[in-house]
């Protein structure tokens, strides 16, 4: 008999009764292409070079970057090599060459070329991110921003003020430092507008077109007074 209040143990079989459950199989990782983990790798790293300067050491990126330091280091020689290339994607990459063929496009007034290169160049490239890594690198005192000034902003400067002056019929300075320097009243002053509304968060509600606009305008109006005419 059963005494009551016991409980009874289930039967579990001999072992020859078993049966046997098969586990699922885990399926293998697949591996990325190299250069797939590597632009991944990049986008991770500017971002957080971006918002964190570039003194960190390599443990932290690649904690940031979701990988291993092995891994970071078999992707990227050194901390040097990986933010050389994260400033040839994030920096220089950017810049659209088509900008340099708009510019010197002569059956649109000058006017509208202006806006229209300072509109596209303040919406795609002067972006918070761009902005901070390009500011980070000077206070670094890395190569990477004069360069970028030195191979891609001077030929721009060089070519709006030779269509502006072909357009107002005046006569371009004879002093390349003289000429950078007139094409930096504009371009300088829609980078710092950039730096205004993205970097000290200014919140003026004039839409930026129209202070671009405003911007173009009094270059335009202003360089027959600086510029000699024909």
């Amino acid at each position: 008999m059963k005494n009551k209040g016991t409980i009874e143990k289930p039967n579990r079989g001999t072992g020859a009764e078993r049966v046997a459950v098969k586990r699922p199989m885990k399926k293998a990782q697949q591996r990325l292409p190299r250069a797939e983990r590597q632009a991944r790798v990049l986008e991770k790293a500017a971002e957080y070079f971006a918002e964190h300067g570039l003194g960190a050491q390599t443990r932290a990126i690649a904690q940031a970057c979701g990988v291993s330091q092995r891994l970071l280091y078999s992707l990227f020689p050194s901390k040097a090599a990986l933010i050389d290339e994260v400033y040839k994607r994030e920096v220089v990459g950017i810049f659209d060459a088509i900008w340099f063929v708009q510019l010197q496009d002569r059956s649109v007034p000058i006017e509208s070329r202006l806006n229209r290169f300072y509109r596209e160049y303040y919406d795609t490239l002067l972006t918070r991110r761009w902005l901070r890594l390009f500011l980070y690198s000077s206070l670094e005192g890395l190569r990477t921003a004069p360069a970028y000034t030195n191979a891609i902003v001077s030929h721009a400067l060089e070519i709006i003020v030779t269509e502006t002056a072909h357009e107002l019929g005046l006569r371009m300075p004879v002093d390349p430092a003289q000429l950078g320097e007139v094409g930096w009243l504009l371009h300088g002053a829609v980078s710092h507008l950039a730096i205004r509304r993205r970097i000290y968060s200014n919140e003026n509600s004039t839409p930026a077109e129209a202070v671009i606009a405003m911007h173009v305008r009094a270059f335009l109006t202003s360089l027959p007074s600086l510029l000699p005419a024909l």
